[in-house]
C-alpha cells in the first residue's frame, strides 16, 4: 500500500489523500518499511545528543572555546525543528518515496563530512545541513505507523517510534562517549553509515514509486514558510545563547527575540487565516490532540532536560569523562529496550490514560529521587534513579502517541505528525535552556547563602585557611603569602562546588514539577480504550 497516493490538483496544504488502512493485518512489506523508518527516526533522534558527552573534545578537534561548543548541538536541531512540519508538504511534491530516500542518503553523507569540520563555522553549516536531513526521518516514520498498520497493530508501531524517541536520547551520551574515549571524536558521525545503508535498500524495495508533483510548488504557503523559519532559527538561537549572555541584558539576544516574536505571531496569524496553511494548527482544537500535544511538550522539557543535566552534572562536579558519563546515562536506555516491546500488549488490558499516568508519575518520581544530592552523589548512586526513570519513560510516550492520535485520520497523518514531533522538538529546546537558566541562578543563590557562613569571622574557617596554608607550604610553596592565597581559592572552590551540587538538586526537583503537571494534564483528555476499537469515551 502506498502513502503518497494523490491527485495532480491535490493542494499543498490540504490533507494527504492516502488510501484506507487495511482492515486486518499489514502486509510484509509494509512492516518492512516501518521498521526502516524507525530506524531512520532512531538515528536522526540519536544524532541530537550523541554529541553531548563529547562537546569537550569536539571543541578541542575543531579549536573553538566553550561558550561556543553548544552550536554543535542547537545548529542540528535547528536544522531539525525547521523542516520537520515541511515534510509533509515536500513529501507531497517530490513524493513520498524520492522524499525519504534523498533525505535517507543524504543524512549520513552530511554526517561524515562533519568528521572533517576544520573549524566553528564549517561544523555549524554541516550538522544544520545533518539536521535539515535528518529531521524529514523522525515525521515520516510516524507518518508510515498511521498510514500503513491497521489500527489494531497501529500500538506496536507507536510503540517502535517510542523506543526511538525515548532510548535514542539515552543511549546517544554512551555511544558518543564510548567512540570518542577509545577511537576519537570523529568516528561518532560516522555511526550514521552501517544503519542508514539498511534503511535505504529497505524503503528502495517496500516504497511503491509515485510522480512528483512539482506543480504544487506554485501554490505552496510560502509566507507561512519564510515566517516560521525566520522564527524558529531566531527562538532557538535565543534559547541557546540567552543564559550565556544574561538574557535580555544582551542587546544581541533582546533583538533576536523581538524578531522571533514578530515572525512567529505572524506565522499564527497567516496559518489560521490562510485557506490551505502549512501547518494544521486547527488540529489543536481537538481535545485529545490539543491536551495531548501539551502533555507531549511537557514531556519532551524532561526528556531532553535529564539528558542534558546529568551528564552536566557527572562532568562539572564529579568530573567524569565522556566514556564514563555515558556508561551512567545507559542505565536509562538500555532497560527501554526490555520494557517498551510489552506496552502494547498492556494497552489492550489497560486503558492508555492509565498506563499514561502512571508512566508519567514514575519518571517524575526518578527525578524527585535526585533532589538529595551531595558530593558523594556520583554514577553509582544513580543507578537507581535512572532504573526507575527507564521505567517511567517505556511507559510514557507510546500510550500518550494512541491518546493523541485518536481520531486522526490516515489523511490527517502528515500534518499530525509535523505538529506533534516539531513541537515535542521545541518542547525539549525550550525545556533545556530554561533548565540552564534554573541551574545557574540556584547555584548562585546557594553561594549567596553558603558564602554568608564562610566568612573570616568564624574561627573555623580561619583554622581551615591556616590547615591549607601550612599544606601548601609543606609541599613546596615557600611564599605565605602565595600559599594563603590558595588556601583561600580552595575554600572559595569548596564552596561553588556545594553550591554546583544544590543546583543541580533543584534542577531535578524542577523537572519532576514539569512531569506531575503533564500527568495532571493527561487526566483531562478522553478515555482510549483498544479493545474497543480506539474510541474515545
Amino acid at each position: 500500500m502506498s502513502t503518497t497516493t494523490q491527485t495532480a490538483a491535490a493542494s499543498p496544504t490540504e490533507p494527504r489523500a492516502f488510501p484506507p488502512v487495511p482492515s486486518e493485518t499489514a502486509t510484509t512489506a509494509a512492516w518492512i518499511a516501518v521498521f526502516a523508518g524507525m530506524i531512520g527516526a532512531f538515528m536522526a533522534i540519536l544524532n541530537i545528543q550523541i554529541t553531548n558527552a563529547s562537546l569537550l573534545d569536539i571543541e578541542g578537534g575543531i579549536g573553538t572555546g566553550v561558550d561556543n561548543g553548544a552550536w554543535i548541538s542547537t545548529s542540528y536541531l535547528i536544522g531539525e525543528i525547521i523542516v520537520i512540519p515541511l515534510t509533509d508538504y515536500l513529501s507531497r511534491v517530490f513524493s513520498f518515496r524520492r522524499y525519504i530516500l534523498v533525505n535517507a542518503v543524504l543524512f549520513p553523507l552530511f554526517s561524515a563530512a562533519c568528521a572533517f569540520a576544520h573549524d566553528l563555522g564549517s561544523m555549524i553549516l554541516l550538522r544544520g545541513l545533518q539536521g535539515f536531513a535528518g529531521g524529514v526521518l523522525i515525521p515520516m516514520a510516524f507518518t508510515m505507523v498511521l498510514t500503513k498498520l491497521p489500527k489494531s497493530q497501529q500500538p506496536f508501531g507507536l510503540a517502535l517510534f517510542a523506543l526511538s524517541v525515548t532510548f535514542a536520547p539515552a543511549i546517544g551520551p554512551t555511544i558518543g562517549g564510548f567512540l570518542t574515549e577509545n577511537y576519537g571524536w570523529q568516528t561518532i558521525f560516522f555511526v550514521n553509515t552501517p544503519p542508514s545503508i539498511i534503511m535505504v535498500v529497505a524503503l528502495y524495495f517496500t516504497l511503491e514509486k509515485k510522480p512528483m508533483q512539482l506543480s504544487l510548488l506554485k501554490e505552496g504557503d510560502w509566507a507561512g514558510i519564510a515566517t516560521m523559519a525566520i522564527g524558529l532559527a531566531a527562538l532557538q538561537t535565543v534559547l541557546e545563547e540567552g543564559n550565556k549572555d544574561d538574557w535580555f541584558q544582551s542587546p544581541f539576544i533582546v533583538k533576536l527575540a523581538l524578531t522571533a516574536a514578530v515572525f512567529l505571531s505572524a506565522f499564527i496569524l497567516i496559518e489560521l487565516k490562510v485557506e490551505k496553511p502549512l501547518v494544521q494548527l486547527r488540529l489543536l482544537k481537538r481535545r485529545n490532540f490539543g491536551i495531548g500535544i501539551i502533555v507531549n511538550v511537557l514531556v519532551g522539557i524532561a526528556l531532553f532536560g535529564t539528558v542534558y543535566i546529568l551528564p552536566q552534572y557527572l562532568g562539572q562536579v564529579q568530573h567524569y569523562n565522556a566514556e564514563q558519563i555515558g556508561l551512567v546515562l545507559a542505565w536509562t536506555g538500555l532497560p527501554q529496550l526490555l520494557i517498551i516491546p510489552f506496552v502494547p500488549s498492556l494497552l489492550k488490558h489497560f486503558n492508555a490514560r492509565s498506563v499514561g499516568f502512571v508512566g508519567i508519575s514514575i519518571f517524575a518520581v526518578s527525578c524527585f529521587m535526585n533532589v538529595h544530592l551531595s558530593l558523594d552523589s556520583a554514577g553509582d548512586q544513580f543507578f537507581l534513579p535512572n532504573i526507575v526513570r527507564a521505567i517511567g519513560q517505556a511507559l510514557v510516550l507510546t500510550p500518550i502517541t494512541v491518546i493523541t492520535t485518536a481520531g486522526i485520520s490516515p489523511s490527517e497523518a502528515g500534518a499530525a505528525s509535523g505538529l506533534s514531533n516539531m513541537l515535542r522538538n521545541l518542547g525539549g529546546a525550550v525545556g533545556t535552556a530554561t533548565l540552564a537558566t534554573v541551574l545557574t541562578k540556584r547555584e548562585q543563590f546557594h553561594s549567596n547563602v553558603i558564602g554568608q557562613s564562610v566568612t573570616l569571622y568564624r574561627d573555623e574557617v580561619r583554622d581551615r585557611i591556616d590547615q591549607l596554608t601550612q599544606y601548601f607550604v609543606a609541599h613546596g610553596v615557600t611564599d605565605l603569602a602565595v600559599a594563603r592565597h590558595k588556601a583561600i581559592g580552595v575554600i572559595g572552590a569548596t564552596v561553588h562546588r556545594q553550591a554546583l551540587i544544590f543546583g543541580f538538586s533543584d534542577t531535578f526537583g524542577v523537572i519532576g514539577i514539569v512531569l506531575a503537571l503533564a500527568a495532571v494534564a493527561l487526566l483531562f483528555t478522553k478515555k482510549i480504550e483498544l479493545g474497543g476499537g480506539g474510541g474515545a469515551h
